[in-house]
């Protein structure tokens, strides 16, 4: 069998083939910190109504309980970026990582190839992979596997790449060579903090109130929005990119070279006026295999009519 050295080294040159940015390793273990640290997060309620956070709590930090036997947890970054703006300023925004396809689709059939891959060279490996779509502490992960650290804004950040990516992992019962931590290079900046329009990053930063955050309102939320949120959305009808747009370490953001990714023209071209008149039939047609179908037709519409009232 090949040295866990060399197909570890393999693996990301495979994976950079692909099109993934960063990619890296993590000992397959219970994450006592993490998991303590969830924990006082869930008791603050700063899940709001996202339920689902509190399920599973046991296998969010405990990878055996996802993969029995695991070893490695590899963690991998997929560049977003995409500096094109909406043709019309006045009109409702959407956040970056929502212009183009729907980034689970897109790199699920990514993850299956490398999978593939890694096994072709180890032989018969047991093994999962997921792309923000099962209890997993992406960042956690991410941050224990050297691809970047967790910022104030709760954002993974890489020193050369900013935080414009997704993230997924690779879980396996194979042990490969793992990575260290980076350093936090966020230093005494505060923009993140100070940016945020609904003061949901808290003061000293590192800890987010996720009921607070207006991608919470726009895409977490079923029913009415708070009247907490009324003027402080920055215009945006799905999601939010106020915390990234202003972090200092996203000038080293670079253009995205998915095809995938890139939003369709209309989408941009439709100015204030054709959002508040959006048809059902129009919104299917932007929208066909993209992230914003998680709110749904009527959930757009109801965003867009709060930030106009």
């Amino acid at each position: 069998m090949a040295d866990k050295s060399y197909i570890t080294r393999l693996f990301k040159q495979k994976a950079l083939a692909e099109g993934f940015l960063l990619a890296g390793v993590a000992r397959a273990e219970y994450m006592s910190e993490e998991a303590l640290r969830l924990e006082q997060w869930l008791k603050m309620n700063y899940h709001g109504e996202m339920s689902y956070m509190a399920n599973h709590f046991d296998k969010r930090v405990d990878p055996t309980l996802l993969v029995p036997g695991a070893r490695s947890v590899i963690s991998l970054a997929y560049n977003y970026y995409n500096p094109a703006m909406q043709v019309d300023a006045d009109a409702p925004k959407i956040s970056m990582y929502a212009y183009g396809k729907d980034y689970h689709k897109v790199l699920k059939k990514k993850l299956k190839k490398l999978f593939q891959w890694l096994s072709d060279q180890v032989g018969n490996i047991q093994g999962r992979y997921f792309v923000d779509s099962a209890p997993v502490l992406e960042r956690d992960w991410a941050k224990r596997a050297g691809v970047g650290w967790i910022g104030k804004n709760t954002m993974l950040i890489h020193p050369r790449h900013g935080s414009w990516f997704f993230l997924a992992e690779i879980i396996v019962d194979y042990e490969m060579e793992y990575d260290t931590p980076m350093d936090d290079y966020c230093g005494t900046c505060t923009r993140c903090i100070d940016a945020c329009p609904t003061d949901a990053i808290d003061e000293n930063g590192y800890l987010m109130d996720g009921s607070k955050c207006i991608s919470y309102a726009t895409i977490e939320l079923k029913n009415d929005i708070p009247e907490f949120f009324k003027g402080k959305m920055e215009n945006f009808m799905f999601g939010c990119d106020v915390c990234q747009q202003v972090c200092p370490w996203n000038r080293f953001s670079r253009p995205h070279e998915e095809p995938q990714f890139e939003p369709k023209e209309a989408l941009m071209q439709m100015d204030k006026k054709a959002w508040q008149e959006i048809s059902e039939n129009l919104f299917e047609e932007l929208f066909e295999s993209s992230a914003v179908k998680r709110t749904g037709y009527e959930g757009l519409k109801r965003n867009i009519r709060f930030l106009q009232s």
